[in-house]
This record gives structure tokens, sequence and C-alpha cells, in this order.
């Protein structure tokens, strides 16, 4: 939650138009993350609440509502006088988004807030509904800013692969202009993913040592516990490459390995990041076996509760080859990263719920103890993501006692005292939207960069018959081991 002391920016009066408002992603996540941006003053009070939904009567929307802020956001307290007060923003337009009178009744409903009607556009609906719902924007001239600024806000996926993508870029941008676009990940608005690029440019013990001659390797992991529990028909299609990869993994290696940006702005931030990906080797097709793992979960146990295997999941097919768990060596071609691996990885059903960047340094040169004394282990340095953000600096110490043997001493750095001071994603993103820093968002190059890199791996496995499987609730995956195998301390298992 961001506290009221911080030095924030202060929202325009805006109507938060909210397109699937009826949906899951608007209950679970928009919704609460709105009551608690009011709360703290990160969306101006005159600012309206506007719901497109269909085969819905209002009193129906607005238990819907509240029903979700009871059942995902407890905590908020929506009962009596602060339910009425949160009520009172909402506005419902009712209507198909595939007919042109929903707009017309959309364009209707939007207030003049402080002299203006700034509108952002929230797509809460399927990737297949972003162009209908922007070509019914401009049809009814709700994309033109003469009356106030004009936001749009998509979900990923965007797009399933390289021509994909393209198509849905040129697809809105016949409609808006680029910087009226926010392609949002909301894994980039989480706190922890953003201070990396405070830790790399606001501490000059780092630069010296982050490049190819002290460093290693690189880790970027996404560890999950959770199977894929509704979300079986996305994720046939999709795949831990697409999910995860592609998309989160790949923006936070451009973090990790950009350039300090000549200022602190979307553009100059983005085109560090795009650096980048363009410097990204590309992959032989006949190479991606030996540069990528794929495998599925099969049946196992998730703290001593058994859960089943994927392919005997609701809504899969029982002969499915979809990867459940993902993993891609990726290597940058310039001065600064040459020769260095970058392994991102990431799977579902594994034995702990980690998110983490680990840079493993250089072995040290030379053993300087006693011959029969252990030899150090390579330093590390963790970025904890999630859960409980922070730092960990792995070092050598030596063991007390009349020896010169060493041990590792493991150096913790929390970055908040507690979870409250901590903002969600969907809160921190949004506020980004109103207030018109692009910073956190993908730009239309670098999504169709991400997916031209990864276009051979889709290749290669797009026509597999059977896939790798490792047990539920283990690590054990032997080709994860063999991927890096030439990397100081091999396969980074989180702890």
């Amino acid at each position: 939650m961001v506290t009221a002391e911080q030095n924030i920016e202060t929202a325009d009066p805006t109507n938060i138009v909210i397109f699937g408002a009826a949906g899951d992603l608007t209950k679970r996540k928009l919704i609460p993350a709105l009551v608690r941006m009011i709360d703290c003053g990160l969306v101006h009070p005159d600012s309206r609440i506007i719901g497109v939904v269909n085969n819905r009567t209002e009193e129906v929307w607005f238990k819907l509502i509240r029903d979700g802020l009871e059942q995902f956001s407890p905590e908020l307290g929506m009962d009596g006088d602060r339910w009425a007060a949160f009520a009172s923003r909402l506005i419902m337009v009712p209507g198909d988004l595939a007919q042109q009178d929903t707009y017309v009744r959309l364009r209707e409903s939007l207030q003049t807030l402080g002299g203006r009607k700034n509108a952002m556009f929230y797509c809460a609906v399927p990737p297949e509904w972003y162009g209908k719902v922007a070509n019914g924007l401009e049809s009814t001239g709700l994309v033109s800013e003469e009356e106030g600024y004009r936001r749009l806000v998509i979900e990923k996926p965007f797009g399933m692969n390289l021509e994909t993508a393209r198509a849905l870029n040129q697809e809105l941008q016949s409609v808006f202009d680029e910087k009226q676009i926010y392609r949002i990940d909301h894994y980039l608005g989480k706190e922890s993913v953003q201070n990396l690029l405070v830790y790399r440019f606001a501490n000059s013990i780092m630069e010296p040592l982050w490049n190819r001659n002290y460093i290693d390797h690189i880790q970027i992991s996404v560890s999950e516990t959770l199977g894929i529990e509704y979300r079986a028909k996305y994720y046939e299609h999709s795949g831990a490459l697409r999910d995860m990869i592609q998309s989160h993994l790949m923006q936070v290696m451009t973090l990790v390995a950009m350039e300090p940006p000549v200022e602190f702005t979307a553009d100059a931030v983005r085109d560090e990041k795009m650096k980048v990906l363009r410097a990204v080797r590309r992959f032989d097709p006949d190479h991606v076996k030996n540069q990528t793992v794929a495998a599925q979960y099969a049946s196992g146990a998730i703290n001593e509760d058994q859960v089943p295997a994927y392919v005997a999941e609701e809504g899969v097919s029982p002969d499915s080859a979809t990867e459940t768990f993902a993993a891609v060596r990726f290597f940058i071609d310039n001065w600064r990263w040459q020769g260095v691996p970058f392994i991102l990885w990431t799977g579902k059903r594994l034995p702990k719920k980690v998110s983490e960047v680990m840079i493993r340094f250089r072995k040290p040169p030379f053993n300087l103890f006693d011959s029969h004394a252990s030899i150090p282990a390579p330093n590390a340095l963790v970025f904890r993501l999630q859960p409980d953000g922070g730092v960990v600096l792995r070092l050598n110490a030596k063991k007390p006692g009349l020896t010169t043997d060493n041990e590792e001493l493991v150096m913790r750095a929390p970055y908040a005292d507690n979870a409250s001071e901590v903002a969600d994603a969907y809160e921190v993103l949004m506020h980004d939207v109103l207030t018109g820093d692009g910073t956190l968002f993908s730009r239309s190059d670098e999504v169709e960069e991400s997916w031209d890199i990864v276009e051979p791996i889709l290749g290669a496995w797009k026509d597999r018959v059977s896939i790798e499987r490792y047990r539920a609730g283990t690590w054990d995956i032997p080709a994860m081991d063999e991927l890096a195998s030439d990397c100081a301390c091999g396969w980074h298992k989180p702890s």
C-alpha cells in the first residue's frame, strides 16, 4: 500500500472505463486495486469508474462487484458507508462489445471532470477483442484527444507468436498512437522488480562488477507450487515459454542487462531495453534442443498434498505435450555481456514458490589457503522478487576454530519491513497510466523483438508428440542440470 507521506504524482480526474467489468480480472485485481488507490490518493476524487457489462442489470453488477470485494479482498472492509462511497463512483454501461450502440452509450456516459473528458480504457477481455474495442472506440470518436487524453490498456498475451504480435500492433496503431497504448505486464509492476534499476544505478559498488569480467552467469527464475488452476484453455495453447519467459522473464533480463539510460524517462529506459533485445544471440533451429529445456509435471505431492499430473487436469488433453516447465539459455552479444549465459527458467508444481534473479560471480582465481581447505564457493548476489522481496549476498568466511576452512555466510537485506508497505502491481501500473508514465509498459518494438528471439524455439517445439516429465513437488529435471553444467555451482534451486 502506498502511504500518504510518499511523494506521488497526482492524477487528473479521469473516466476509468473497464471493458469486461463483470469478469474475473476485474473482480480479483482491478476493483480491489482501485479501492486501495482511492484510499491513498492515487485516484483523483472526481474520477469515475465506468463498467461496460453485457447481459446484466445494474443491480446485479453492483452486487457482483461487492461480492468480489468480500471474497477476494475482505481486508478492505467494504461494508456500510464505505461501500456506499465507492459505489457512488460506479457507472454501468450495458451492451455487447460487438455492437455499435454500446460505444455510443459509452460516449454518452463519459463525464466532464475538471473541465475535461479524460478516459482510460482498460481491456479486461480476451485478446481477440482488443482490435474490436479499438475500432468501436474510433467509430464513435472516442480516440481523439480534443476533449481530454485517451489511453488504451491491454493485458498479455500480446500475440502468440511474431506474426500475431505484429498483426495486433498494426491493428491497434491504426487507431491509436503508440504513446496512447499501454501494454500492461503486472510482473513489471512489482516493486521488487522496479527496484532492480535502483539497486543497479543508485549504488556505485555494483557497476564495476556488473560485467563479464566478474560474473560467471545469471539465472532469472519463477518457481510456482500451483498448477494451472482454471487456466487450462489458455495454457494448452500457451505453455510456460509463452506464458512466462517470452514476456515476464525476458523483460526482467533487459532490466538486469541494460546500460544506464541518459535519464529516467519512459523512452530512455525502453531504448536501453531494446538494445539488449537486439543484442540477444538468435537461435539456430538445429541447436535449440541443446539450449532449451521443456518438461511437464507428473503427479506428486505439494506440501504433503497429492496433486494430479498436468494431463489429468480438467480441460487438458490426456496426450498433451504442453510444457509446464521451460528454460532457455540466452547470450547477449555485446561488450558488457559477451560469453555470460543468462538462464531463464520457470515451472509449475515445483517445491517452492519463489521468484529470483541470481547473479553468480566467477570463482576465486587461486586457493590461497591450505591445500586441505575446501575451495571457496563462488559468491552470489540474489535479488528476491517474491515472496519477501529483498537482497541476499552469499560470501565466504572462515569457520570458527583452529582451521582455515571456509563456510558460506549469508547476508540478507529485506526490501520492506512488512507487506503492507509494498504496493500491489496493479495499483502501481494503473497509477502510471493515469499519470501518463509508460516506463513500465512494453513498447511495440520490444514486443516484436522478444517474439522474434523465441520464434525458432516455438518452431522447434511445435510438432513434438512427447515431453520429459518431472514429479510434482520435486526438482527432478535432469535436463536442467545438463543445461547449467558449465556454470559455476550449476542449476540454482531457490531455498
